[in-house]
């Protein structure tokens, strides 16, 4: 008697269940009213009872009440940058150019919803959120790294992220607050900025303190190595 057959695993649930749908329709409902309401727990709750949601759902769906609404609406803005940039073969491009199309392509996704957009930085821009606009710009940078094509493992992988992160801050401000045209400025000089230091430091040796403590602490410990 042979053996039944094992049960097919389940499913995996669809990515657009009911939480990640009712996400998407609240963040909708957040942005048309963020430009009378400010980005606060008011907005939640409005733009949760638009979508019929009691404040056990809401609770139950962004647990961090205007923190969540704003991780969600900067991956959103992630989402849609990444999507343009697809007709943008990035292999094609020097370094700095793929950095600049990238950069651009993210100010350009949030500039969509320009007005909400504002009113999310100032909510992340106030000192009990600092920690969170950090955050979400480490991510989008992560992203735009990762279609230029930075496959880095080392501390490169951390230094190119929280570099891209310092530029996306200000560049992000700049373009909600002071228009396409100076965000692009400030982006290409920051740019340029970053490729010299790259350069320089690409002719120095940053292990060599660190080389010299331990064959110091090498000598010591074993004695100093016999010549000839």
């Amino acid at each position: 008697m042979t053996e039944a057959a094992p049960a097919d695993p389940k499913p995996a649930p669809p990515k657009d269940d009911w939480a990640v749908r009712m996400e998407q329709a609240v963040l909708d409902a957040a942005i048309e009213r963020a430009p009378a309401l400010g980005w606060n727990s008011r907005l939640v709750r409005a733009a949760c009872e638009a979508n019929g949601l009691s404040l056990g759902d809401e609770e139950l769906l962004l647990p961090n009440g205007a923190r969540d609404l704003a991780v969600l609406l900067s991956r959103r803005h992630d989402s849609r940058a990444l999507k343009a940039l697809e007709a943008t073969p990035p292999e094609t491009m020097k370094i700095r150019q793929r950095i600049a199309a990238a950069v651009s392509a993210r100010l350009e996704a949030g500039a969509q919803d320009i007005e909400a957009a504002k009113r999310c930085a100032g909510f992340l821009a106030l000192p009990t959120n600092v920690d969170l606009g950090f955050k979400l710009a480490w991510e989008s940078a992560d992203h735009l790294w990762r279609w230029a094509g930075d496959t880095a493992t080392d501390q490169n992988h951390y230094s190119k992220r929280a570099i891209l992160g310092g530029i996306l801050i200000p560049a992000l401000t700049m373009r909600w607050f002071e228009g396409r045209e100076a965000a692009d400025a400030f982006v290409a000089r920051r740019i340029e900025n970053v490729m010299a230091f790259e350069k320089w430091k690409a002719g120095k040796d940053f292990d060599a303190p660190l080389k010299a403590v331990t064959e110091a602490l090498g000598r010591l410990r074993y004695g100093a190595k016999e010549t000839d």
